[in-house]
């Protein structure tokens, strides 16, 4: 394992690939994500790439609303801790820095909201205008 600093388009696509890869055998979310994503796992990485380029780096390469593709997804607090406990992972892994641990931050507060986004919507049945 090579741990770097996170600053090049390069390590965005290292972190994501690292990360999915890891989405993608794991027994609680890869049933998840192979649901919603099919066959169009390039078209979801590159979005990812665009995003996490966005947030980390300042170049502005995503558009679009992370929140909704999530808010209608069976998933709670088991499948944020999971989530989450493998992107640190993988950051971990490969990276080290100020940008490492903003990306874990980062991360962490987007689960949290994400988690009680959908929470509230769940036991409301509030209808979801996206």
């Amino acid at each position: 394992m090579i741990s770097r600093h996170i600053s090049s388009f390069d390590d965005i696509k290292c972190l994501v690939d690292s990360f999915y890869e890891k989405v993608r055998t794991d027994s609680l979310l890869r049933g998840i994500f192979q649901e919603v994503i099919q066959e169009q796992w390039p078209e979801h990485l590159q979005k990812m790439y665009r995003f996490w380029q966005t947030v980390l780096l300042n170049e502005h390469s995503y558009t679009g609303s992370p929140f909704a593709p999530h808010a209608r997804l069976p998933i709670g607090k088991k499948h944020f801790s999971r989530w989450l406990q493998l992107f640190t992972e993988t950051v971990d892994e490969h990276f080290i820095g100020d940008k490492a641990e903003e990306a874990k931050w980062r991360a962490q507060k987007m689960a949290q909201m994400f988690y009680r986004k959908i929470q509230y919507f769940q036991n409301h049945g509030q209808r979801l205008i996206l």
